[in-house]
C-alpha cells in the first residue's frame, strides 16, 4: 500500500459503521494527512475522541469534501445519493457504504477478495456490498472458480446491529425487561426481538421477498459475475448483537467433496475454517465479533443433490467489520496501492438515480 498520506472523511461518523471505520483505518495504519469526521446537520458541532484527541464533526456539505481524496459514507441511502456526486465533483473517490450504488452498473460492487480489479473501472464511485454478501461471497467465488455453482440457498440469521445503536438498545432494555418481569417497549421492530426470532428484514417487494433478500441475490450475481446464477435468500433477524450467520446450501456443477471444499475455503485469504463438529468446533457470532474473517464450518455433503453436487456449509462475520467498514477501508487500501484515486478532472461525471 501506498504510504503517502491522503485526506480521508468519514461519513457517518457518528453511527455504529462510521465508528468501527474509523478505529479500522487506525488500526490498519492507514496514512492519513487529515481525518475528517462528518455527519448531518443534527449531529454536526459534537466532536469525537480518536486515540483520545477529540476531532470535531462537521456537516457532510458538498464543499466539505473540497481536498478529500477517500470518502468512506456511511450514513444511509439518500445521503449517499444525494452527496456521493457531489463529493467527486470536489475531487474525492467514494466508497459508499449504503444500498444507493450498488446494482448501477456503472459502479463497481467490490469485495475486497473476490473482485478487487473490479474498482479499476470506478468513475468514483465504488460500492460496499450488504453485509449478508459480504460474508457469502467469498466462499462461493472458491466453490466458481473450482467445480462452478448451479444454485445457491441461503438463510441469513442477522443480528440486531445491523439496524443500527437504537436496536442495540432495544435488545437490552428488552432483556433487562423479561428478567425484571415488565412488559418489553417495542420502537425498532414490528415485535420483540429478545427470546425471538423475526423473519422480515427491511421492507417486503412484490414478488414476497424482502429488500435484504433481494440484495443477498442481486449482488452475488454482480459480484462473481454470474448474472443468471440461482439464488434464494430468507433473512432472518435474531435476538444477538453483533455477527451474521448463514445457512448455506449449494449445488455445483462438478462434484465436490467436503475435504475439498474445505481446502479451498481455507485457501482464500480472509476466510477461516472452524469445521470439527465432533468437538463441538464450528463458526460462533459470539467469537467472530471484533474480527475481520469470515469462518465457515459444518462442511458436509447435501444428499438432497444427487451425483456428489450439493454442500452445505455454515458461515459467521462480524457485519460491522468484514460486513462493512473493514471492506470500505480494504477498498480504499486497494485503490490507493494501485493508483486508482484519479483526480476529478479525469473523472466521468455521475449522474443521481433511484437507489437500488
Amino acid at each position: 500500500m501506498t504510504r503517502q498520506p491522503l485526506t480521508v472523511a468519514v461519513v457517518g461518523a457518528t453511527g455504529l459503521v462510521g465508528r468501527t471505520m474509523i478505529q479500522i483505518l487506525l488500526e490498519r495504519e492507514f496514512p492519513i494527512r487529515e481525518l475528517r469526521l462528518m455527519a448531518s446537520g443534527r449531529s454536526a458541532g459534537r466532536s469525537t475522541s480518536v486515540r483520545g484527541v477529540a476531532y470535531p464533526v462537521i456537516e457532510a456539505v458538498p464543499e466539505a469534501f473540497a481536498g478529500v481524496d477517500i470518502a468512506l459514507f456511511s450514513a444511509g441511502a439518500g445521503v449517499s445519493q444525494d452527496l456521493a456526486p457531489a463529493a467527486v465533483l470536489q475531487g474525492a473517490t467514494v466508497i459508499d457504504n449504503s444500498s444507493a450504488w450498488r446494482m448501477d452498473p456503472a459502479v463497481p460492487l467490490v469485495v475486497s477478495q473476490v473482485n478487487p480489479d473490479d474498482a479499476a473501472a470506478h468513475a468514483g464511485i465504488i460500492a460496499n456490498p450488504n453485509c449478508s454478501t459480504m460474508q457469502l461471497a467469498p466462499v462461493l467465488m472458491a466453490l466458481r472458480d473450482s467445480v462452478g455453482l448451479e444454485r445457491v440457498i441461503v438463510d441469513t440469521y442477522q443480528s440486531v446491529s445491523g439496524t443500527g445503536a437504537d436496536a442495540l438498545a432495544e435488545l437490552e432494555a428488552q432483556v433487562s425487561a423479561h428478567v425484571a418481569g415488565e412488559p418489553p417497549t417495542v420502537a425498532v421492530y414490528p415485535h420483540p426481538i429478545a427470546f425471538n426470532v423475526l423473519p422480515e428484514i427491511d421492507s417486503f417487494l412484490v414478488n414476497g421477498y424482502t429488500n435484504e433478500e433481494w440484495k443477498v441475490v442481486t449482488e452475488n450475481r454482480k459480484i462473481l459475475h454470474l448474472p443468471d446464477l440461482r439464488i434464494s435468500c430468507t433473512a432472518v433477524r435474531v435476538p444477538v448483537f453483533v455477527s451474521h450467520s448463514e445457512a448455506v446450501h449449494v449445488e455445483t456443477r462438478k462434484p465436490i467433496t467436503p475435504a475439498r471444499a474445505r481446502r479451498l475455503f481455507a485457501a482464500v485469504p480472509g476466510v477461516v475454517v472452524q469445521d470439527d463438529p465432533a468437538n463441538h468446533v464450528y463458526p460462533l457470532a459470539s467469537e467472530a465479533t471484533g474480527k475481520d474473517e469470515v469462518f465457515v464450518g459444518r462442511i458436509r455433503q447435501d444428499p438432497s443433490i444427487v451425483g456428489g453436487r450439493g454442500l452445505a456449509f455454515w458461515v459467521v462475520s462480524d457485519n460491522l467489520r468484514k460486513g462493512a467498514a473493514t471492506n470500505a477501508v480494504e477498498i480504499a487500501e486497494l485503490i490507493a496501492a494501485r493508483g486508482w484515486i484519479r483526480p476529478a478532472r479525469e473523472r466521468a461525471p455521475v449522474e443521481s438515480g433511484r437507489p437500488a
